[in-house]
């Protein structure tokens, strides 16, 4: 009754609101919800996007498997989402076609007898491997807005003068950049029928058009850009160039993309100036970086210099001069995906033909029998940076001889390395290819070999009388070369697309740099492409001994260098480089002293970087190489006197005081000259007097400064722990003292030649008595030679000498300043000496 009458009146009123209320907020909860839900339902689906859009990105880009350092494994086939060999091909012809008109490298006449084949820029999602492939058979693939910012300047340390021109050397070296009428744009470039043709005078033509593409970074833009900037742009002409800079360098893309870093030289202080000087050279790209390729100028209805329908950006006037690098790989016939070994794919030996492949193995040192089963133009995959494929290059760039030296080389192997460059390189820069049969054996070497090569009018074929050596034969190669530039190159290689004009391009902007491509391995045993980790830079060890060694990510993040930059490299492998010719012949070529093989690599890195040259890897050039665990060819001499020899006489030339940490690390025996005979040097050292080298010293300092190399073992006092006394000399004898350092006649080194020194004088061991004496020093003589720190761990701290037939040691004696030789014992104190430094334990 009393809730009834509650609700009477103004009651009711207030029960009403309340139901009301509560249902309003329910709706308003729901109403909530749903909103939520949506916003939540959005940001998921842009973050599926994203992702995907991610995915789609890292497709592109190529993928190195964890191997184990310095080499990484291509696996060009089978894996996660490729099914066969045949959606590898598929994928491969289908890049290489679509680049092909982009590249404007179309070809003329016939559509079989040539195949030019280029990666595609923005391929679709479908004709591109899976993510976790590390082939790379899309190297030039779509790129993220930042990737395309990479307008890098190259700091000093990196590479030094690496795109500059200097005054006067242009016209030290080449002729100046020709007029647009006498450019590439209009000339059609004739090729020669590569590959196993019936016709030996057949040919067919591919005629080249270059155009302005995406820059490379601002270091070589500026060095191309040295012409047009003597001529000053007019003010009215600068905000034009800026615009027109906007669409081909987007470096002020405010979504994130990195800032360039400034130039040292202040040639370009900032995005605008550098969009200036980029519109100079280039002009005309599409803003997508991906603009809409040209037909043929020789297609019939179009004339020469119009723009085909849909491409309004190629009607746009460019400058001439420089052009993207272009990406030929050259096939007679379309290729057989199935084939063995083909692209680059691990090669396996059937069933029951094991031992024929192990019998075969000694005429090469690798797998001979997978060899000849390979293709001899068979594709490789491209594994240069992503970068490397839009980066310009001069049109005029100077012509090569490759220049190939064998003997006894396998058939096969020395085919595929003479196709590899035929088919991948441009013909209007390949000059000649000389093979210098550095007196053969075999008989498929000599009648047969002329037959084949006889369809490539390029090809020469050298045949010394005698055996040369590697040395000597690579000097008659390269007298009879008439290319401007030399390059040398192994037997059994395989170059990969692009390789040659960023070499050429390199010498070109200053012919004192020695350009080398990045060497990649072809494995012997199962013949498949592997690739290398990146910033790799050839270095040496003592005694002079070849090595490779990576960049620390210091010296990376230092430099700011990206994998496409030139990396400067102290001492180049010596089978793979470019140099030119007049400056080749200004070093005085090889060493004509030098043997056979051996040691060449390391007399003329010291001889061009201490004669004013600089040696450089080019990222953006790669050559496969077969390595093998062991040399098949015969030395006429003793191999190890050999390159012992060659080693000696490059020591004493180069090295300067530094030589004997050469003969310090097992290389005593070669100071007796008696042992053996490492011929005249004078004509060695005139010239370098006559070049005005610098000092090794020099060389250690600026070329190779994180080499460590102390000119003695240890220095200083020389502490007997039994007597507590210092060795000292007075009145040209030995005797001991309380030590102290500021007493120079108590300061010894302990050299390389394991010399107990105090300036011209030495320790040396004194007739029967056993007892010491000081003698002049000389390196020849093992009399003065003595063992500490490097004999047996309980017998560290003693001296020994090396001369005595018994093992004696050096002991001071209990009484006065006596010092003497005894039989070693590890717990005698009185035999237990200290030197103040050491360097080396």
């Amino acid at each position: 009754m009393k809730i009834r009458r509650y609700f009477r009146g103004s009651g009711r009123v207030l029960a009403f609101v309340f139901v009301a209320s509560v249902i309003w907020l329910l709706f308003d909860m729901a109403a909530l919800r749903i909103s939520i839900s949506d916003a939540n339902s959005q940001l998921l689906k842009e973050r599926v996007v994203k992702e995907r859009e991610a995915v789609r990105q890292r497709a592109t880009r190529v993928t190195h498997v964890a191997f184990e350092h310095p080499v990484q494994k291509v696996d060009a086939g089978g894996g996660e989402g490729v099914q066969s060999l045949d959606e590898v091909a598929q994928v491969y012809r289908r890049q290489h076609r679509k680049q092909g008109g982009d590249q404007k490298q179309g070809l003329v006449g016939r559509s079989n007898a040539l195949r030019s084949v280029a990666p595609k820029q923005d391929a679709p999602q479908k004709d591109r491997l899976p993510a976790k492939k590390a082939v790379d058979l899309q190297a030039n693939g779509e790129r993220t807005q930042a990737e395309k910012v990479a307008v890098k300047a190259t700091l000093p340390g990196v590479v030094s003068n690496a795109t500059k021109v200097t005054p006067g050397a242009r016209d030290e070296k080449h002729a100046p950049l020709p007029p647009s009428k006498n450019n590439l744009h209009n000339v059609g470039v004739t090729v020669q029928a590569t590959l196993e043709s019936g016709d030996p005078k057949a040919k067919e033509k591919v005629e080249f058009e270059p155009k302005a593409m995406s820059p490379k970074p601002e270091s070589h833009v500026k060095a191309v850009a040295t012409r047009a900037a003597k001529a000053p742009a007019k003010p009215k002409d600068v905000e034009a160039r800026k615009e027109k800079a906007d669409e081909t360098l987007p470096g002020g893309d405010p979504n994130g993309a990195e800032e360039p870093p400034k130039p040292e030289d202040g040639v370009a202080k900032d995005v605008e100036t550098r969009k200036e000087k980029a519109d100079e050279t280039l002009a005309g790209d599409d803003p997508n970086g991906a603009e809409e390729p040209a037909k043929p100028a020789a297609e019939p209805g179009l004339r020469q210099g119009a723009a085909p329908v849909g491409n309004s950006s190629a009607a746009v006037t460019r400058k001439p001069g420089v052009h993207r690098v272009y990406s030929l790989d050259v096939t007679h016939a379309p290729r057989k995906a199935n084939a063995v070994g083909q692209f680059g794919q691990a090669a396996a030996v059937p069933h029951g033909k094991e031992d024929e492949s192990k019998k075969r193995w000694d005429e090469g040192h690798f797998n001979v029998y997978l060899s000849d089963q390979i293709p001899l133009d068979r594709a490789i995959p491209d594994t240069r940076p992503q970068t490397c494929g839009e980066n310009l290059v001069h049109d005029d760039l100077p012509t090569t001889s490759v220049i190939f030296c064998f003997v006894d080389e396998v058939w096969s192997t020395l085919l595929r390395s003479v196709h590899s460059v035929l088919n991948r390189s441009p013909p209007h820069l390949l000059k000649e290819i000389i093979l210098v049969d550095d007196c053969s054996t075999k008989d498929y070497l000599k009648k047969q070999l002329d037959d084949y090569m006889s369809q490539f009018p390029k090809v020469r074929i050298v045949r010394l009388k005698e055996r040369e050596g590697l040395i000597r034969a690579r000097l008659a190669g390269a007298a009879i070369a008439k290319g401007e530039v030399l390059t040398f190159l192994d037997s059994h290689i395989e170059c990969n697309v692009g390789w040659l004009e960023p070499l050429l391009d390199r010498v070109y902007l200053d012919r004192k740099k020695v350009a080398c491509p990045v060497i990649e391995v072809i494995n012997d045993k199962d013949m498949s492409y592997v690739l290398v980790d990146n910033f790799q830079r050839g270095i040496f060890k003592w005694p002079l001994v070849f090595g490779w060694s990576t960049l620390t990510d210091e010296q990376i993040k230092k430099n700011n260098m990206t994998v496409s930059d030139p990396i400067r490299c102290p001492v180049m492998a010596g089978g793979l480089f470019s140099i030119d010719k007049k400056y080749f012949y200004e070093l005085g070529a090889y060493d004509p002293g030098l043997d056979v093989w051996g040691g060449e690599n390391m007399e003329i890195s010291f001889k061009i970087w201490m004669c004013g040259g600089e040696i450089e890897i080019i990222p953006c050039s790669r050559v496969g190489h077969i390595f093998r665990g062991q040399n098949p060819y015969k030395f006429p001499k003793d191999r190890q006197k050999t390159v012992e020899r060659n080693l000696a006489r490059v020591a004493e030339v180069w090295l300067d005081e530094y030589k004997d940490l050469f003969y310090g690390h097992g290389y005593h025996h070669l100071l007796d000259k008696s042992v053996i005979d490492i011929g005249n040097l004078t004509e060695q050292v005139e010239l370098r007097k006559k070049l005005k080298c610098r000092s090794f010293k020099w060389y250690l300092d600026n070329v190779y400064p994180d080499m460590d190399t102390p000119l003695v073992k240890a220095e200083g006092l020389i502490f007997n722990r039994g007597l507590r006394k210092c060795l000292t000399v007075q009145k040209g004898s030995l005797s001991f003292e309380t030590c102290d350092l500021s007493k120079q006649s108590q300061h010894f080194n302990y050299t390389w030649t394991r010399h107990i020194r105090q300036q011209d004088l030495c320790v040396a061991p004194q007739g029967q008595q056993r007892g010491l004496t000081l003698d002049l020093c000389g390196k020849a003589k093992p009399s003065l030679r003595w063992f500490h720190k490097s004999s047996t761990p309980d017998l560290g701290e003693h001296i020994l000498s090396e001369s005595t037939l018994d093992r004696l040691c050096l002991e001071a004696g209990l009484i006065g300043a006596a010092i003497h030789l005894k039989d070693c014992e590890p717990n005698n104190a009185f035999q237990k000496w200290q030197f103040t430094h050491y360097y080396v334990q």
